[in-house]
């Protein structure tokens, strides 16, 4: 299932690439489908039989208002906030209780949660010591939220949506999701807003 879910991207890559090119020609050439963008949000998801996985990405100002380490109380209480809410998927992901979904996997990656493996991945093409004080330089100016959420659905047939709007509405500064999906009816790659949280899966 893990590499049903990244081979998603790829799979719906010359969809999105199209759908990029008709929508951006000017952002085309920065890779609009994997930027950083502030209040912009990306949702990786996956329905095979009763598992249900969703991977999503964020850069840290969506959720919690900045990107920098938490060294004030006040920052730090606003990432623990937010990872709080990031540990309730199901509420999260207005998941339908008829659908009998319980989670069997659940990983939170952010620098501001002090992912120190995860910092030190990013850095694996930086060969010298500059390089590498630069890429971790720009690492915090740039700290993203990584989610990735397995869930076991007892009755899959009431997964019918999925809806963002609780998203929306716990991470206000979030904008956009640009969703890309496999699931019964096939692949589609999406955008939803707060005015349109929906999608058929």
């Amino acid at each position: 299932m893990r590499r049903l879910l990244l081979a998603l991207p790829f799979a719906l890559l010359p969809l999105a690439v199209a759908q990029a090119a008709d929508e951006h020609d000017h952002d085309h050439e920065h890779g609009s489908l994997g930027a950083h963008e502030h209040g912009v949000g990306r949702l990786n998801a996956a329905l095979d039989g009763q598992t249900l996985e969703l991977e999503l990405e964020s850069p840290a100002m969506n959720l919690v208002g900045f990107e920098h380490a938490a060294t004030s109380e006040a920052d730090k209480a606003k990432v623990a906030a937010a990872r709080a809410q990031l540990e309730q998927p199901l509420a999260l992901f207005s998941l339908p209780a008829a659908a009998g979904c319980k989670v069997t996997r659940q990983e939170l990656e952010s620098p501001l949660f002090g992912d120190k493996p995860d910092d030190a991945d990013d850095h694996d093409d930086d060969h010298d010591e500059e390089a590498d004080k630069d890429g971790h330089e720009h690492h915090h100016d740039h700290s993203e939220i990584h989610a990735h959420y397995r869930f076991s659905c007892a009755t899959p047939g009431a997964l019918k949506a999925l809806d963002l709007s609780k998203v929306f509405s716990t991470f206000p500064a979030t904008q956009k999701i640009q969703v890309q999906l496999i699931g019964p009816s096939g692949q589609q790659g999406t955008e939803v807003t707060a005015k349109a949280a929906a999608l058929t899966l």
